[in-house]
């Protein structure tokens, strides 16, 4: 199991565009959800900051071993999301990964994962 946050920046003027990727995957999530079970991703969240004018946005997620790349999934959804991603994310400023101090997550959960 691997417990993640990466922050990304969003590319100038393409704050719009961040607007509706977040409403298509909330407006497909049932879609969305498909996806992540082929991950292996039990939990994905996406977080919006701005500072000093500039956007980031943060990917939290907790996933399984042995899932699917979202690159290589056949989902329709996934290969929009895909397209958002490049068109909104800054790839010269790469990630910023958080390193996890502490991760809580009750042993019936985790087992439930496996």
């Amino acid at each position: 199991m691997t417990a993640e946050l990466s922050r990304f920046k969003v590319k100038e003027g393409k704050n719009e565009t961040v607007e509706q990727w977040m409403g298509y995957l909330n407006e497909h999530m049932d879609k969305v959800l498909l996806t992540l079970e082929d991950e292996k991703m039990f939990v994905e969240t996406i977080f919006k900051e701005e500072l000093e004018g500039v956007t980031y946005l943060y990917w939290y997620s907790v996933q399984g071993e042995g899932g699917t790349e979202l690159e290589s999934s056949s989902h329709e959804v996934d290969k929009k999301h895909i397209e958002f991603w490049n068109e909104c994310i800054d790839s010269a400023y790469g990630s910023v990964d958080l390193e996890p101090q502490v991760v809580m997550i009750q042993e019936k959960v985790r087992d439930a994962m496996k």
